[in-house]
């Protein structure tokens, strides 16, 4: 009877096992893969399924954004704070895309993934190259951006900026109203619940995105893209992975908690990050992990957000290791004073692409014209291997935002330690106890 009982137990844990996301997730890649290698038709076919579940993600990330920034400025005492926690999210931003760009900077010096090619620009083919503007808008295009048209539109456009920046104001004007507005605060709360329920039944798309994405990917550049450029992309790889143990690791031992921890509390939103390419696919769901792990909600409705625009740490390595990569391959000498220039333009014109699956290549062109030593047909070289050079990118830049909302966190001592520890043991934690949402329940 007690091995029935055991025999009922297992197959219990078989089905919670297939039912696990991130499971999921991985089936439907290695199958999309399959797909993608022996009916590559059938595959390329597959691409609406990528594309709609990042409409479906993209339709809800306004909403998830106002209702988490809104409610957390709005149950504050001390609205200063709001200022002061975006101070601190922005320095680090600024500390971490400078060391990111430094590396890949020191990588491509030291390694010159593109020396010996010698390419002359003039046989390569710039039509595949996307079309930029030659010429950049400065801080007062930038500031414009982020205004909307109208209160509505901030909420119906692409711009993260823009959502936040309308969230932040409503946030405000709701804390200053007091107990008068108090019945509107309430009425965002439960479109809180409503939103994230949303939330919940998207992500159960996931594998059928993941499905499409790689299927299509496969088809259309097949295993022989493997092979192309292939010291660039294993020089790309291995960057991420130094990276990503060695200098997100070390703030996470700063933080006295487990990098690996957190990838694996976190494996569900970087597995779909990475089959799509695109963050901003799962930064619903990101945010409310976060939470639950025990950071603050004012502190993870204004750190993610932002993050997700200026923390792109994976593609400041990219940009700066691509962009010496281009020039060796073309025999273009850059000084170190115009590599350091290169950066610093890199810095302003890298910001806002994580939700744009390829935007980082986008964001090269751009650069590359802004900087104009290396010639724009250049770009041709890698159009082909930029898709799988993006996994390293949008990896780095979801797992450095959850690190950076970590640190504002314990900066602003609006972080449970022990709780981020338990969860992140996999010990059991009532949801009652998560210290985000007990937060929020002691302002009712």
């Amino acid at each position: 009877m007690s091995q029935a009982i055991v025999e009922r137990g297992h197959g219990r844990s078989r089905v919670r096992w297939s039912r696990e996301l991130w499971v999921q997730v991985l089936v439907a890649a290695v199958l999309g893969i399959l797909v993608g290698l022996v009916f590559p038709g059938f595959g390329s076919a597959m691409k609406p399924l990528s594309d709609w579940f990042i409409a479906l993600i993209t339709m809800i990330v306004a909403p998830v954004i106002f209702c988490v920034v809104t409610t957390g400025i709005a149950s504050m005492d001390n609205v200063r704070r709001v200022g002061r926690i975006g101070v601190k999210a922005l320095v680090y931003f600024i500390v971490l895309s400078l060391v990111s760009m430094l590396i890949g900077l020191v990588v491509a010096n030291v390694f010159k993934p593109g020396q010996g090619m010698h390419i002359d620009p003039g046989t390569l083919d710039a039509s595949s190259v996307p079309g930029v503007k030659s010429e950049h808008g400065g801080f007062t295009e930038f500031v414009s951006s982020i205004i909307p048209d109208t209160l509505l539109s901030a909420f119906t456009s692409d711009n993260i900026l823009s959502a936040l920046f309308i969230s932040i104001v409503f946030g405000f004007a709701l804390n200053v109203a007091g107990e008068r507005a108090r019945v509107i605060t309430k009425a965002i709360e439960g479109l809180s619940d409503v939103v994230f329920k949303i939330v919940s039944w998207i992500m159960r798309l996931a594998p059928f995105g993941t499905f499409g994405a790689l299927a299509t990917v496969v088809s259309t550049y097949g295993a022989a893209s493997l092979a192309q450029l292939g010291y660039l992309i294993v020089l790309f790889t291995l960057t991420c992975v130094v990276y990503v143990v060695v200098v997100l690791g070390g703030v996470m031992r700063l933080c006295k908690l487990g990098l690996f921890s957190l990838m694996r509390f976190l494996k569900d939103e970087l597995l779909i990050a990475l089959a799509t390419c695109s963050s901003e696919a799962v930064l619903p769901q990101f945010i409310r992990k976060l939470e639950k792990l025990g950071v603050g909600r004012p502190v993870v409705g204004i750190t993610v957000p932002s993050g997700f625009s200026f923390n792109l740490d994976g593609s400041a390595v990219y940009l700066t290791m691509a962009s010496l990569f281009l020039a060796q391959a073309v025999d273009v000498h850059l000084s170190w004073q115009q590599q350091l220039i290169m950066v610093g333009i890199m810095m302003l014109t890298s910001k806002g692409t994580a939700g744009v699956a390829g935007g980082a290549f986008v964001v090269l062109a751009s650069s590359v014209t802004a900087i104009g030593h290396v010639p724009l047909a250049a770009l041709a070289l890698i159009v082909g291997i930029d898709r799988i050079l993006n996994e390293g990118r949008v990896f780095i830049n979801v797992l450095g935002n959850a690190v950076a909302t970590i640190v504002v966190g314990k900066w602003e001592k609006d972080f449970d330690y022990e709780h981020a520890r338990a969860v992140l043991a996999g010990k059991p934690v009532p949801e009652q106890d998560s210290p985000a949402e007990a937060r929020e329940a002691s302002t009712v």
